[in-house]
């Protein structure tokens, strides 16, 4: 019975939904996600100690709180 209910409703489903694609989009999100990591690391490498710079001097001009 349940069998032949998937089969009936299989006939109104688009046929996107039934795509065996499913695993392509995975892979692109997942060279997306390693393209994004290469740049963060690339330009953490390049400007790190000048943004950690930057960030300590902003810091230091704030007061500290309870003084």
């Amino acid at each position: 019975m349940l069998y032949q209910n998937l089969l009936l409703a299989r006939n109104f489903l688009p046929t996107a939904f039934l795509s065996k694609n499913k695993g392509q989009g995975l892979v692109e999100y997942a060279l997306i996600i390693l393209l994004v990591v290469i740049v963060v690391i690339g330009a953490l490498t390049l400007f790190g100690l000048e943004v950690g710079t930057l960030y300590n001097n902003i810091v230091s001009r704030f007061p500290t709180i309870g003084e």
